[in-house]
């Protein structure tokens, strides 16, 4: 796989396509899966995490349910490639800077992806656009059912499939959805919704999963408990939540429209024009700006970009992809300036993909 080649484009679940794609980003499935005949991934050696990889990568690759697949050697990768995954939601942290033989799968729509010898010998994820979470439950389902046929998984008759952390002992199911919740911040809300979430054993956390931090307004909601529940139940509650926080969220953004005082246009104004003339911005306040300006968008106050558009810079400034697109390795300072002078370029209508001067 040419990860260069990746930079210009989005994958599926970045393209606002799917349902309530103004506030839910996407969706996403993940399932734990061991082998039975090796040790957990803290234990192996490192010839056992070789013949992991290798006969994990030789089944996936010879499936059929989910189209074709394509191998990445996370192992032979420099590290701002394997930041360039991260920040595409293909790997996690962990898979990024975990150690030995490990490798990743991935559909060129970049919905499906299966990391090797991550926390678990297998990480399998399946991602959508918007609310759709019926949707990738289906996919992944059928793509582990098929792998099963061709592999042996650790499996207890009583406790379900045999997972590292305990927390996923059972189902191996982690269900969760993206969420785009700036109004809910600046009504100052966000607090009380998580904390009836939590009572309801779904957990909340950052834009990249477990022990990362919120930006851009945007959290991931997840269910916490995997064991005594059918994978399906997890699903259905998870999508049943979501429309209420949904409802919240269009309630706030009405409020903040309704009251002048609130001056939400000033504010999207201001965050736009900062985007548009800045020299030098770093990451964290772009995901700010950004926030607001796709909000903006979605309550009409924006009518020359698209959410599409606002999802691609969302991506495109962050660290690694600022330096693919730029073809060169940039310290923080250098990386506040091109992204200054790219977030310039595309919000002023001149701006390319991969666009280097």
């Amino acid at each position: 796989m040419n990860l260069n080649e990746m930079t210009q484009r989005l994958g599926e679940w970045l393209r606002a396509s799917g349902p309530e794609s103004d506030i839910v980003m996407s969706s996403r499935i993940r399932l734990a899966r061991n082998l039975a005949e090796f040790p957990f991934i803290s234990r192996a050696s490192d010839s056992d995490r070789a013949e992991i990889e290798k006969l994990l990568r030789s089944a996936i690759l010879r499936t059929s349910s989910a189209g074709p697949l394509e191998h990445v050697n996370v192992t032979q990768l420099e590290a701002i490639d394997r930041q360039f995954l991260v920040e595409r939601q293909l790997i996690s942290k962990e898979l990024a800077e975990g150690r030995g033989q490990r490798g990743v799968i991935i559909n060129p729509a970049e919905q499906i992806s299966l990391m090797v010898n991550e926390e678990d010998h297998l990480r399998i994820q399946c991602m959508h656009s918007g609310l759709d979470l019926h949707g990738a439950w289906q996919q992944i389902n059928q793509l582990d059912d098929e792998l099963s046929g061709m592999i042996n998984y650790a499996y207890h008759p009583r406790w379900g499939y045999l997972t590292a952390c305990p927390t996923n002992v059972g189902t191996g199911v982690r269900v969760s959805v993206m969420l785009h919740l700036p109004a809910l911040a600046i009504t100052r809300q966000i607090e009380k919704v998580f904390r009836s979430l939590q009572k309801i054993s779904l957990a909340v956390r950052g834009l990249y999963g477990e022990g990362s931090q919120a930006m851009g307004d945007f959290y991931q909601i997840s269910n916490q408990i995997t064991l005594g529940s059918s994978e399906e139940d997890l699903v259905q509650k998870v999508s049943d939540v979501v429309p209420i926080l949904i409802s919240y969220e269009r309630q706030a953004r009405e409020f903040l429209v309704s009251e002048p005082q609130q001056n939400l246009h000033d504010q999207v104004s201001r965050a736009y024009g900062i985007l548009r003339t800045a020299q030098t911005i770093s990451s964290e306040e772009t995901m700010h700006l950004l926030s607001r300006v796709r909000m903006g968008i979605n309550l009409g106050l924006i009518r020359e970009l698209q959410i599409p558009d606002l999802n691609e810079l969302f991506l495109q400034t962050q660290p690694a992809h600022l330096q693919k697109l730029r073809g060169v390795e940039l310290d923080t300072a250098d990386r506040n300036i091109e992204r200054a002078r790219y977030l310039r370029s595309h919000l002023n209508g001149g701006g390319q993909r991969g666009e280097k001067n």
